[in-house]
């Protein structure tokens, strides 16, 4: 059996780390550098930071804010966020993140994740997507959840592990926030489709019954969570003590 992880994440944006429901009504959630440090002391599998905004502004992940993260933090740490080039991942990858999360440029440019799994090797290479039901179907949405690209998410799992990408960080639109549990349909899908680990991200709430169910039923190999742990609605190590009894193989 393989261990699952739970990872959590600091959505940035103005040097802030911020949470919103359905990407929308964003709202203060704490300094990214103290909640980091205070993940990895509390056992956090990895961390991950997106600069959420990074994109739609036309700019790059700030790579000073990724290097105080660093240093506070002895755990795995996935960087996203306005990363278009190899030399961008380059970059973040110096300034202390260990893996480099790619989206709206790996749609627009799927070659950049080839190339980024060649240079780099594709430990370092994590496919985020977001994706939403539409109809009777899953479709991949770029640039903070504005774009629906028109792919479906099934098409796009196989895709991006052809090209290279060592895991995959799967953000249900629908789910986001709403504390509501996983997307656990969207997530099995991906999970089937894919020969490389997922990560099940929207909708935690604070009910270790919504990591069981989506490491039972989804399939996931990790849970990546933001708004429970931002404002102390449960903490990692009583999340992960609770799944120990439920039988869920968790590093403590």
């Amino acid at each position: 059996m393989t261990t699952k992880r739970i990872i959590p994440c600091l959505d940035v944006k103005n040097g802030e780390t911020v949470k919103g429901v359905n990407f929308e009504n964003l709202r203060y959630a704490g300094n990214p550098v103290d909640l980091a440090k205070k993940y990895s002391e509390e056992g956090a599998d990895e961390l991950v930071f997106l600069d959420i905004t990074a994109t739609n502004e036309g700019r790059k992940t700030t790579a000073k804010m990724v290097e105080k993260v660093a240093k506070q933090v002895f755990i795995p740490f996935t960087v996203g966020g306005g990363i278009k080039t190899v030399e961008d991942m380059k970059i973040l990858l110096l300034a202390g993140a260990d893996k480099i999360a790619i989206n709206s440029a790996a749609v627009k440019n799927p070659d950049l994740i080839n190339k980024a799994a060649e240079y780099f090797g594709s430990q370092c290479i994590v496919a985020a997507i977001d994706a939403k039901k539409l109809d009777d179907d899953y479709y991949v949405f770029i640039n903070a959840g504005r774009i629906n690209t028109g792919k479906r998410l099934k098409d796009w799992v196989y895709e991006v592990q052809m090209r290279g990408a060592g895991e995959i960080l799967l953000t249900s639109m629908d789910a986001d926030g709403t504390q509501n549990g996983f997307d656990i349909q969207m997530t099995k899908l991906a999970a089937q489709n894919s020969k490389i680990p997922v990560i099940a991200s929207g909708g935690a709430g604070a009910y270790p019954e919504h990591f069981v169910e989506v490491f039972d039923k989804g399939f996931a190999d990790a849970a990546l969570a933001a708004s429970i742990f931002h404002y102390n609605t449960l903490s990692i190590p009583e999340l992960k003590s609770s799944l120990l009894k439920r039988g869920i193989d968790i590093r403590i």
